[in-house]
């Protein structure tokens, strides 16, 4: 099994040439699409979002993560093998939630025979990640597609803080189509039976709930996502709009 996820969008061909890449190699491989909405070049969404769904899909997966700003330059493509599973992708950063859990090997792809013939220096998806990811998917071990590499790249982590008034200071790190803000702090659950409320910017949300249908329409929420992480939500709505918050934002959290 083969997963892709890019900033690439569905409006280009883009996506499909990656695919036919794939499938032109290994005719038997499975495809899944995490997603190709990444916003362009947001190297920090596309970890969150790979970090959110890697944990689902069986042992010997292989995920192909492509947001990478700098194509063509000197930055790395790497190949890494982490919990049973193989994830390719530019040394950028992308790969940081998947390296904080721990891995096994990884190896910079600098062979070539794995890769099309004289590959564009602005479509490593199509000309490197995609038929690594075939010839992989055909049993070529790891080892054979390049060098073992080590320190890679690693996006900086945001980490809540506490407060010497026992408030915690948590941070948004990520925006979900829905609008939800999806801020840093996995709560326990003795913890999350000690939260009072939240403060985003000017506006304080007191409803501490289990779903989003706990609270009236249009009413804004707390309660912990089925990622683990804690975000503020509006139900109907759009946190994102209503409280005019972003990633990076702080969320302000009280304790009884």
């Amino acid at each position: 099994m083969i997963t892709l996820l890019t900033d690439f969008g569905l409006a280009d061909g883009y996506v499909a040439a990656m695919k036919g890449v794939i499938l032109g190699l290994n005719p038997q491989a499975t495809l899944v699409d995490v997603t190709h909405e990444v916003p362009p070049q947001d190297i920090g969404h596309a970890a969150y979002v790979l970090a959110t769904v890697y944990r689902h899909f069986p042992p010997g997966t292989i995920h192909v993560a492509v947001v990478d700003p700098g194509v063509g330059s000197e930055r790395a493509a790497v190949a890494v093998q982490a919990a049973g599973q193989t994830f390719l992708a530019p040394d950028n950063g992308l790969l940081t939630h998947v390296l904080a859990e721990g891995y096994d090997v990884a190896v910079a792809l600098t062979e070539p025979r794995f890769w099309r013939p004289e590959p564009s220096r602005t479509f490593h998806g199509r000309d490197i990640f995609a038929p690594v990811a075939a010839h992989l998917s055909l049993g070529v071990p790891l080892a054979s597609l390049g060098e073992p590499v080590a320190d890679l790249v690693r996006l900086p982590v945001a980490r809540p803080q506490r407060r010497p008034d026992g408030t915690w200071v948590a941070q948004i790190i990520h925006i979900d189509r829905f609008g939800n803000l999806i801020t840093d702090m996995r709560p326990d659950p003795a913890w999350l039976e000690q939260l009072a409320g939240a403060q985003v910017g000017s506006f304080i949300i007191n409803a501490v709930v289990g779903t989003y249908a706990d609270v009236p329409s249009g009413a804004p929420a707390i309660l912990t996502g089925s990622g683990g992480f804690l975000e503020i939500a509006v139900r109907d709505g759009s946190a994102h709009h209503e409280f005019q918050a972003g990633v990076g934002d702080q969320v302000l959290l009280f304790l009884l």
